[in-house]
């Protein structure tokens, strides 16, 4: 993957209220739907959310109990360096796109062409200009060697979005859902292990 592709969108749905639970958007969606039909992703292959979304075999979301285990931090931390990636994507977007920093003053329709637009043009942006529209400061760097992670400047750029509920939807996970989960942990804490990872959960 052409590391240009990072902060891209490849797939969006426009058009639920912002107040919907994301969980509860993410069900009503055509992505949802190939996904439950083992139709999109390779053999093996997950995505990452936070814990607004459900378990599932193909979504991997972190362990949320109290008290958690050394190895489930770990894979706490892996994982949320993939969250990481789409969080600087909703950040660089609605920082250079002012317009995702109000109400939208038009119809509903209007709304969702303005999303499509955004979303083509910052695609095309950082696929072509990506050093101009996206420079390394502008998203999180992760320091490693000090255990710290470095915020990017989009964030300072960001006037405050006002906070949308978010409630989990049928968030109770199946028994092999967690299944994989759990391997995934202990592949990040065995063969795919890296060598900073014990620093950056203290």
């Amino acid at each position: 993957m052409d590391i240009y592709c990072l902060y891209c969108f490849r797939y969006i749905d426009v058009g639920s209220y912002g107040r919907n639970a994301d969980g509860g958007v993410f069900q009503y969606c055509d992505l949802y739907h190939l996904l439950e039909n083992d139709s999109l992703l390779p053999k093996g292959g997950v995505l990452v959310g936070d814990d607004a979304f459900p378990l599932k075999t193909y979504l991997m979301k972190p362990y949320s109990k109290v008290n958690l285990t050394k190895e489930e931090k770990i894979y706490n931390y892996r994982t949320s360096r993939a969250r990481r990636i789409v969080e600087n994507g909703f950040g660089i977007l609605a920082s250079r796109f002012r317009i995702f920093q109000q109400n939208m003053a038009v119809k509903v329709p209007t709304t969702i062409k303005i999303v499509k637009a955004a979303c083509a043009i910052h695609n095309w942006l950082r696929l072509t200009s990506p050093t101009t529209y996206t420079p390394p400061s502008c998203y999180d760097y992760e320091d490693i060697v000090n255990a710290t992670i470095i915020q990017g400047e989009w964030r300072s750029e960001l006037s405050q979005l006002p906070s949308m509920l978010r409630t989990r939807i049928n968030n109770r996970p199946k028994k092999i859902a967690q299944q994989v989960r759990d391997r995934y942990k202990d592949y990040f804490n065995g063969e795919w292990s890296v060598e900073w990872q014990d620093r950056m959960i203290k």
